[in-house]
């Protein structure tokens, strides 16, 4: 057991990982925001760590990434319009932004950090339009290739997709049939997604050289957007028992695809909740139905190997949620008693110690599964989170 700090937390591991994931086993506490953010800066000026990567909406990532670089842009509206599920809102991610923004200035674009979200557009209740995704691609190959190659035209995408508000409709969830996903349309459109992506990936030497790498990547990330959402909502149209597994692991799906394509870009620090990085199988239960589905760490680990790590985050109290002392049977039980505000550990030497696993009082945290642990490269254990 030890400090906390990023040289820390690298010594803990065989090599320097092109993911570095850190789970948080709840959403939304400073606390723990701010230790990651310690982190990333530590990443950064002593490991070569360059971009930080969170569960948000990787399209309205752009808008942050693009502030961070150059400063364009309102910082409010930014916080506002840049992240999904209202995460702009914690006063940790305005501070990780505002140290972003204040690191790159004045620094060539190669050393600059980078900002992303990497979680699909969706929300609990539903997935948003894929129009922003489709669109977006369809122009960036319009102004590449031949019109000829185009498997539509922006009109037809257009009467296609329909209104906007269609798509997200938040009764879809409980009631398939609410779910514009399966209708003529929406089949269409997933078939045009797919001759999209197929033309990008077979004209990709001349677009990256008629345009950029970056640019391509933009276009490789609408096209990876587009056909998720769409086999989102086909899946939120089912009626059979696999229905939400199926809705789980595409979005986890979705989820780990962008951070394959991240790893592509150098080394990263991946920031989401315990479940989403692990590499075990996850599971919840949904009213009286347990659901089991493939994480996005796991799927990544099994890309990647060795340069994927997993750090996992324990909590010992949460008492503004009424989480409380924990047992001194539980993992966290015996870490609390340390007295430290934060601990960083290597997993394995709590492996011997036989250990209850803690019950939550509280939906919104997830206590630690001490059989996790094998498959854990490190452990970050915060004491305390307090109220905002």
């Amino acid at each position: 057991m030890t400090s906390v700090d990023a040289s820390t937390l690298m010594a803990l591991l065989p090599g320097r990982p092109r993911l570095l994931a850190l789970g948080e086993p709840t959403h939304g506490e400073d606390d723990l925001l701010r230790v990651r953010n310690d982190l990333f800066r530590g990443l950064v000026e002593e490991h070569g760590y360059r971009t930080i990567t969170i569960e948000s909406d990787c399209l309205r990532g752009e808008l942050v990434d693009a502030y961070v670089a150059t400063g364009a842009g309102d910082p409010d509206e930014v916080m506002a319009r840049g992240f999904s599920h209202g995460w702009g809102a914690f006063a940790g991610n305005r501070e990780l932004v505002g140290w972003m923004r204040a690191y790159n200035d004045g620094r060539p674009a190669a050393d600059r950090v980078r900002f992303a979200g990497f979680d699909g557009p969706l929300e609990i209740t539903g997935a948003e339009s894929p129009r922003q995704a489709l669109t977006g691609l369809h122009a960036y190959l319009a102004a590449g290739v031949d019109a000829d190659l185009l498997p539509c035209t922006a009109e037809t995408l257009d009467r296609l997709l329909g209104p906007d508000d269609r798509w997200p409709d938040p009764a879809a969830m409980r009631d398939p049939s609410a779910s514009a996903g399966r209708t003529a349309d929406a089949r269409r459109l997933r078939l045009l997604a797919d001759d999209l992506v197929a033309l990008l990936d077979a004209r990709t030497p001349e677009l990256i050289a008629g345009s950029s790498r970056e640019d391509w990547d933009r276009a490789r990330l609408y096209g990876r957007t587009a056909t998720g959402l769409l086999s989102y909502h086909y899946w939120m149209a089912d009626t059979s028992p696999g229905r939400l597994t199926r809705l789980l692991g595409v979005r986890d799906s979705m989820m780990a695809a962008n951070l394959l394509a991240l790893a592509d870009r150098g080394p990263t620090l991946v920031s989401a909740h315990n479940s989403h990085l692990q590499r075990t199988r996850s599971s919840m239960t949904l009213g009286d139905t347990p659901l089991h589905w493939w994480s996005a760490g796991a799927i990544v680990d099994a890309h990647l190997g060795d340069v994927y790590a997993f750090v996992a985050t324990a909590v010992g109290t949460i008492h503004h949620h009424d989480v409380g002392t924990p047992p001194p049977d539980t993992i966290e039980g015996l870490l609390y008693a340390c007295g430290q505000a934060h601990l960083l550990l290597d997993p394995h030497s709590l492996t011997a110690r036989p250990a209850a696993t803690r019950v939550s009082p509280w939906y919104g945290y997830a206590p630690l599964d001490p059989a996790d642990l094998p498959h854990t490269d490190g452990l970050l254990f915060v004491r305390d989170a307090h109220r905002p």
